[in-house]
């Protein structure tokens, strides 16, 4: 990803205080922070008007007491959003990689996707509630139907994964609007084409499973194309809705295990588990300092 591209320079999001970053070694608790933009105070008291961001481990995430509605504000405003889900492995990737951590500074909500992001807080006497980014697109998805259905435009996946998913919610919710799909395996004249397509739609919520850290890159790179879009990165929510893959029982996922699930379906994942590990103990390090 040396040669990302981007439409407008990045800016940090943050106001407040120095914030730890990336360390010499991969997966290094011990790292030089960096002078930030002055960071507001955190304040407890929710609002549903502004999020409230809370700092985790060089990065920070935004706590709403309800993201649907608070997002469905912003597509009434068109107002355009870069929505990143955090979760553990994303977190310790963002410390290997400068430009990921650009990146997520620089979109303006994320959500606790991740059981080790929601536990990093309580340790510190904080409860936050989790909000996996499958179920808040689906949350946005069902929610659009309310008023004047909001456009959807699915890209990411194999080929044939997109389709069948916007079928799948079609036929579930016959008068959603998804205005088109398109598998993540194109380049070229393609991916040329299909960029012109966004461009002339407009459409108002843009999901993109293209998995982390690439479709981070990509939303940063391209969201110029619909300014007033919320963006989202979805991972492999596609797959779940097309039904070529199972999310966990929910009994998994109310213990904070769905990751053990994943595991289970996918052994080639365990190399990237071992950034649950490293992310607890830069935690525990973080807390105890």
């Amino acid at each position: 990803m040396g040669n990302l591209r981007l439409q407008q320079p990045f800016f940090l999001r943050k106001r407040g205080l120095l914030l730890p970053l990336w360390g010499s070694t991969p997966g290094s608790c011990y790292h030089t922070d960096i002078k930030c933009r002055d960071i507001e105070p955190v304040q407890m008291q929710l609002t549903s008007e502004q999020p409230q961001s809370l700092p985790i481990l060089g990065l920070s995430v935004d706590i709403l007491p309800d993201y649907t509605e608070w997002l469905a504000a912003q597509i009434a405003q068109e107002r355009g959003l870069h929505i990143v889900t955090l979760n553990a492995e994303m977190t310790m990737q963002a410390r290997q990689n400068p430009q990921l951590l650009q990146v997520i500074q620089s979109a303006e909500l994320v959500i606790p996707d991740g059981a080790g992001v929601v536990m990093h807080f309580r340790i510190r006497g904080r409860k936050i509630d989790r909000c996996p980014g499958i179920e808040m697109a689906e949350a946005l998805l069902k929610r659009s139907v309310q008023q004047q259905p909001w456009s959807f435009f699915f890209y990411g996946g194999e080929p044939g994964v997109t389709d069948v998913a916007a079928q799948k919610w079609q036929q579930q919710i016959p008068t959603i609007n998804i205005a088109g799909t398109q598998h993540g395996f194109i380049a070229g004249a393609e991916m040329e084409a299909f960029l012109h397509t966004l461009q002339e739609q407009q459409p108002q919520v843009i999901f993109v499973g293209l998995g982390v850290p690439r479709q981070e890159f990509w939303i940063a790179e391209h969201r110029h194309l619909c300014p007033q879009a919320l963006w989202v990165g979805v991972g492999g929510s596609f797959d779940i809705w097309a039904e070529t893959k199972t999310r966990a029982p929910s009994w998994l996922c109310n213990n904070n295990l769905e990751w053990v699930y994943r595991l289970y379906q996918e052994p080639w994942r365990w190399r990237r588990m071992m950034a649950l590990p490293q992310f607890a103990w830069c935690s525990l390090i973080d807390t105890l300092n």
